[in-house]
């Protein structure tokens, strides 16, 4: 099968085809290549998959007589699985949607990728572009993750583009996945780990604003989540503050799973459970508003020292108990939350329903504290947007707890000052809050 090479030097962008053998590259070639930014590249009029696989020095391409009947080749099979206006079955799909994604050379997004190529978020008539963003040190590996994903030959893939420019991937998407960040070393205090990785989500913040779609929807992943959507929203004035979420779904999932557990029934029969707050271990699984097969938990669950003690903190070490077990964090379930998250904003909410997304707090009903990003209960008509549950109710427990979180939050905002225009930052964290297995 052939592969299309999009190489984009500063003076020029262009296609060529590739041959079996030009697939290996000499280490000092690919070396010089990575230092360049991938910049974008011209539509076809007949979408194809662009996939930088690898890259070569290209030939200039040859001007056709007549410039305005020009387009690029198709190459291969996607001649014929790809082009939108020769195949009868693609007629109903419906105009092509560009998702972003950050880190995509990462676990999270080797899980999360073959999911959204499936159809299994947008749906089975949905087309996509995937615009994968890394970094120098996971360019090669980003080229493999293209690679498989040629391979894999889905339908809805419209397009795969891999780069190191925020500014040039995240131009026109509608999505804006942002895992990538780094992990928290050895003898890092939460203080730093937030102003370097506030610093990434700084960035993305204000190449979102200049180059993406102005109603483009970002989840945030990279922890510490609800301070770098706090950043990436200050940093991206254009967009709509609503537009941003923290993910905060997977503890939502785990609450799920734990309350089934201890029910005796299976996930499903679990509704309405919001986590309040931060992804942290001051994070709040709300058990007052849940329930079960429709009744409320605490007349489910009788145990209630359990709901107040071991509930919560059995979801807060999830994470560390699956490292244990396993050796490595929780990738997979990370990724299927994402698509959950994307879903709930993209279908509508169950009549009753709700579920959990870190958003933005000003003009919240619930007394909480504006200006943060602050995980609370949403419902969805499917148009992408949403709107808080007011139908909740809260005891002295359930506000002593929020409290918390919010002060936490709170103290982070002014430890990131100075990434979101407000002054001079000042960090004075009470204690270390990181959930096990994000270290």
């Amino acid at each position: 099968m052939a592969v299309v090479a999009q190489l984009s030097p500063s003076s020029y962008t262009e296609t060529t085809r590739l041959s079996s053998s030009q697939l290996s590259l000499s280490s000092t070639h690919l070396s010089s290549l990575r230092r360049r930014a991938f910049r974008p590249i011209i539509r076809p009029r007949n979408p194809t998959i662009s996939c930088s696989v690898n890259q070569v020095q290209a030939p200039v391409a040859v001007e056709q007589d007549d410039p305005k009947s020009k387009t690029n080749d198709c190459y291969g099979v996607f001649c014929l699985t790809y082009d939108l206006k020769a195949e009868e079955e693609t007629k109903s799909w419906k105009k092509m949607v560009n998702i972003a994604v950050s880190g995509a050379a990462g676990m999270i997004a080797n899980h999360l990728l073959f999911k959204l190529a499936a159809g299994e978020v947008l749906g089975p008539d949905q087309p996509i572009a995937l615009k994968l963003l890394g970094s120098e040190r996971s360019l090669q590996a980003l080229e493999g993750v293209a690679m498989e994903l040629e391979d894999s030959l889905f339908p809805l893939l419209r397009e795969v583009k891999i780069g190191i420019n925020p500014y040039e991937l995240f131009e026109d998407a509608e999505w804006a996945l942002l895992i990538g960040a780094k992990p928290r070393g050895p003898g890092m205090e939460r203080a730093g780990l937030l102003d370097i990785n506030g610093q990434i989500f700084a960035e993305q913040g204000k190449a979102l604003n200049a180059v993406a779609s102005r109603n483009v929807k970002v989840i945030v992943v990279g922890n510490p989540c609800n301070t770098n959507a706090l950043i990436c929203l200050k940093n991206a004035p254009s967009i709509p503050a609503k537009n941003f979420h923290a993910l905060t779904r997977l503890d939502e999932n785990r609450a799920k799973c734990q309350l089934a557990l201890k029910a005796g029934v299976f996930y499903d029969k679990v509704s309405n459970m919001t986590i309040w707050g931060n992804h942290s271990t001051t994070q709040v699984p709300d058990f007052l508003n849940a329930r079960i097969n429709g009744l409320p938990v605490k007349e489910i669950i009788k145990d209630h020292k359990w709901l107040e003690e071991g509930f919560t903190e059995t979801i807060q070490k999830r994470g560390g108990l699956l490292i244990k077990k396993w050796g490595r964090s929780s990738a997979a379930s990370t990724a299927v939350s994402i698509v959950d998250a994307m879903k709930s904003l993209v279908t509508p909410t169950p009549e009753g329903d709700w579920f959990s997304s870190g958003v933005y707090t000003n003009g919240n009903p619930y007394g909480i504290a504006e200006d943060i990003v602050f995980s609370m209960p949403c419902r969805s008509k499917g148009d992408g947007d949403y709107e808080l549950v007011k139908d909740v109710i809260f005891d002295d427990y359930l506000r002593k707890r929020i409290a918390k979180t919010e002060q936490e939050l709170l103290a982070e905002k002014k430890c990131v000052a100075h990434l979101t225009g407000e002054g001079i930052a000042f960090c004075d964290l009470p204690e270390d809050t990181m959930l096990p297995g994000e270290m």
